[in-house]
């Protein structure tokens, strides 16, 4: 009817409201219980209770009710807690939100097979890098991360391709709302030093995690684009500084460089143009 405003669809008014009594009390709870065990390899009632400083009568309700979805599931032999298949299910319809992750693999394959390194994917999720593939080296030592891992943005290969290519706003507020932390001797910390190294990953349309992250691991990234030019993902090989010297890295950039882009091309995405 005219003279009505639209309403979002999905939304109610209140949507914007994020105060407590715009919460669910017990659903937060049991979303906090999900991410403590998502954070263990397993874990008993009492150890639960100790981290989240609730009671095990109450973490026990939640438990039982998330196993009754498959969220939750308990180790009678261990007696203990993981996460339950039923989490992967849900979780996979994240994945399925683009066709990047589908259209990645064998590209992620053969960048492997080309350079003998693990090949990842990795996307932003929550303003951090969320690896959401992975092709493994056959090689004895060699990077790992499980779909789901979380990395900081400016200590990741990927995550700092990803910031490179950010607009000027969106950069300056991620900027404001981040503190950049040192995990190594080689991470940058200083906003100057990570700017200027953004505007050379830009140039050159690769990123090198050189031990920022993790000491012994290096790693060499470039950004995936959508149909926008915006970057949505990014590909990268990781492994150890024994096998990726100055002279593999280099050699490797460029491997990975084209294999992003046509991961890019295969999602009907573009390169932004040069400024």
């Amino acid at each position: 009817m005219a003279g009505k405003p639209n309403r979002q669809r999905g939304r109610p008014k209140a949507f914007h409201d994020k105060t407590e009594q715009n919460t669910i009390q017990s659903l937060d709870r049991a979303m906090n219980v999900l991410q403590a065990l998502a954070a263990h390899e397993g874990i008993s009632l009492s150890q639960l209770s100790d981290t989240m400083e609730q009671s095990p009568a109450t973490l026990y309700r939640v438990l039982t009710t998330l196993a009754q979805h498959r969220i939750a599931e308990f180790d009678e032999a261990a007696q203990l807690w993981h996460v339950g298949s039923g989490a992967f299910s849900i979780g996979s319809a994240f994945l399925r939100r683009t066709s990047v992750v589908e259209r990645a693999r064998p590209v992620l394959r053969q960048l492997m097979q080309d350079t003998g390194e693990t090949a990842n994917l990795g996307v932003e999720s929550g303003e951090q890098v969320m690896f959401v593939s992975q092709v493994e080296t056959h090689a004895t030592i060699r990077a790992f991360f499980p779909p789901g891992t979380l990395s900081p943005m400016h200590a990741s290969g990927i995550g700092k391709a990803l910031l490179a290519f950010f607009p000027e706003d969106r950069l300056r507020k991620w900027l404001r709302n981040h503190t950049l932390e040192r995990f190594t001797g080689t991470t940058i910390v200083a906003e100057p030093a990570l700017l200027a190294e953004l505007r050379y990953i830009r140039a050159r349309g690769i990123a090198i995690d050189n031990e920022e992250r993790s000491s012994g691991m290096r790693c060499v990234a470039a950004p995936v684009f959508n149909v926008f030019a915006e970057p949505v993902a990014g590909l990268s090989v990781s492994g150890p500084v024994s096998r990726m010297d100055d002279a593999t890295v280099a050699r490797f950039g460029g491997l990975v460089r084209d294999a992003a882009a046509r991961l890019s091309e295969a999602v009907g995405g573009r390169k932004p143009q040069s400024e």
